[in-house]
């Protein structure tokens, strides 16, 4: 079907569910929304500061001061108007997915559009946080926006929205070296060919420095909207100390819960730093497509980032379509498929039993979380295989291709 068809028909389907009664049993689902992303929390910073009171002086408010401004002058919250923003952001990150798409084969639109946007939009891991309004849905726009505006190469306009992406989610930070590698190198496919950069690798140090430089405004304009720098702790700060045990979909809470409070600070340091260790090595094995090696570090935060939601493993499943040349080499999709399949009967229902039923224990719950925490990776381990096993093209017959 024509793009122009299916993307309007599939945004006001969407929009069609985000005004049903639906939405309301979906905000306080702790799949959907975690402390760094849930509505209610909006609410609540939004009316304490509106009526003079610092949000960042308690425990509970932990979104971003950016959008505390936006949603208390230019978008204030109410029941007609939250459906329509989160109805566009969704919109707008499927439209920059198309483009990442057809800056990646060249051209101006192809036939695989429609597929694209729908594998987006109707994704359960994207549209059931969004219809949840979890601010989650924000960085995924803001995401796929960047990437895409790197891809077309307008330099400004990627690092800035880049910056406004990390102010929201200090997790995001992992992807600013491929981002900046994209906007110095062709974001065509390159897997079948790998070969060293051929751009100056110097050249990311000035684009570098400009990020710093939107972080810097965009801190400061943070710090006068609050007043303090409060912010931080409870914005960025949460990220790394993980004050709020809150039960999601990852893997730090119950880890913590269980721990003691002497071994905290270490085990907060290793897993903080764990995720840096993959940067570098995924940005120097696909050299050659900076964009590959972006998407396999939205695999690794899908995993292992702080307060995970549905929406991350969603993002980055739903950019595995821009790939479709390591589909033949794939390892095991049918497993991953079904590891998803039981984990998201899982998670729900002991879930329920736990919180609702009270005849479960918080093991149930995080049983499952393994069971998604193996479903990501699995994708994840299966996708860096493909990209590295279509260099080698066709096997001639006699021989075989071998992981040691």
């Amino acid at each position: 079907m024509d793009f122009t068809v299916t993307f309007p028909a599939l945004v006001a389907g969407r929009l069609v569910l985000a005004f049903t009664p639906l939405t309301q049993y979906l905000r306080d689902d702790h799949l959907l929304s975690s402390p760094l992303t849930s509505y209610a929390r909006l609410q609540e910073g939004v009316y304490l500061f509106k009526h003079g009171i610092d949000p960042y002086s308690g425990s509970t408010f932990r979104h971003s001061p950016l959008l505390l401004s936006l949603f208390s002058t230019i978008a204030p919250l109410n029941e007609i108007t939250a459906p329509l923003l989160w109805t566009a952001s969704d919109a707008l990150a499927a439209w920059s997915l198309v483009h990442i798409w057809r800056a990646r084969q060249n051209s101006t639109s192809t036939s695989r559009d429609s597929l694209i946007v729908a594998l987006y939009l109707l994704n359960p891991y994207t549209f059931l946080p969004s219809l949840g309004l979890s601010t989650s849905s924000f960085e995924n726009a803001l995401c796929l926006l960047s990437l895409m505006l790197a891809c077309r190469k307008q330099a400004s306009a990627a690092i800035l929205t880049f910056a406004i992406l990390v102010q929201l989610s200090l997790s995001s930070i992992l992807l600013l070296l491929p981002l900046l590698l994209l906007l110095i190198s062709n974001p065509t496919s390159q897997l079948a060919s790998p070969h060293f950069l051929k751009a100056d690798v110097w050249r990311i140090l000035p684009l570098a420095g400009r990020f710093a430089a939107y972080s810097l405004l965009l801190s400061g304009a943070a710090t006068l909207v609050c007043g303090n720098f409060s912010w931080l702790g409870n914005t960025w700060g949460a990220s790394l100390t993980l004050p709020d045990l809150t039960p999601n979909p990852g893997l730090w809470w119950y880890f913590f819960t269980e721990m003691f409070d002497h071994f905290r600070a270490f085990f907060l340091m290793v897993f903080s730093v764990h995720l840096l260790i993959y940067v570098v090595p995924f940005c120097i094995k696909f050299q050659h497509d900076s964009l590959y090696a972006c998407f396999l570090l939205l695999g690794v935060l899908s995993i292992f980032k702080a307060y995970p939601t549905l929406s991350d493993p969603g993002l980055f499943l739903s950019m595995l379509s821009l790939f479709p040349e390591t589909f033949p080499y794939l390892h095991h999709p049918i497993v991953t498929a079904l590891l998803h399949l039981h984990a998201a009967l899982l998670l729900p229902l002991f879930h329920y039993l736990w919180l609702t039923q009270g005849t479960g224990n918080a093991n149930f719950f995080y049983a499952s979380t393994l069971v998604f925490g193996m479903a990501n990776g699995s994708a994840l381990l299966d996708s860096i295989w493909a990209g590295m096993r279509l260099a080698l093209g066709e096997v001639q017959e006699g021989y075989e291709v071998m992981q040691e």
